[in-house]
């Protein structure tokens, strides 16, 4: 197992989890447990994505493709434009 990513939060956690098992990559988050020890241990670095060594530089592909997309135009609400609503 490779840690390949560390997420902002558990909420992008559960996202690119569920993103990596679409693809058919058994993704394992490391960390969740500590979340509730947040400000008796440091806020940096608790959460990691970890995949099998056989599927580490795929899963880094699609991240890095999560990272890089931006929202197309067009797909604004009408009341707040340059907001993606999800």
């Amino acid at each position: 197992m490779q840690r390949i990513y560390e997420p902002e939060n558990l909420m992008e956690a559960e996202l690119l989890l569920g993103m990596l098992a679409s693809e058919g990559i058994e993704a394992c988050l490391q960390g969740r447990d500590l979340i509730g020890g947040t400000g008796e241990l440091p806020a940096l670095g608790l959460l990691g994505l970890a995949v099998g060594n056989e599927q580490a530089q795929r899963a880094r592909e699609l991240i890095d493709a999560y990272n890089g997309a931006s929202p197309m135009a067009g797909d604004e609400p009408d009341s707040f434009p340059y907001v993606l609503d999800c």
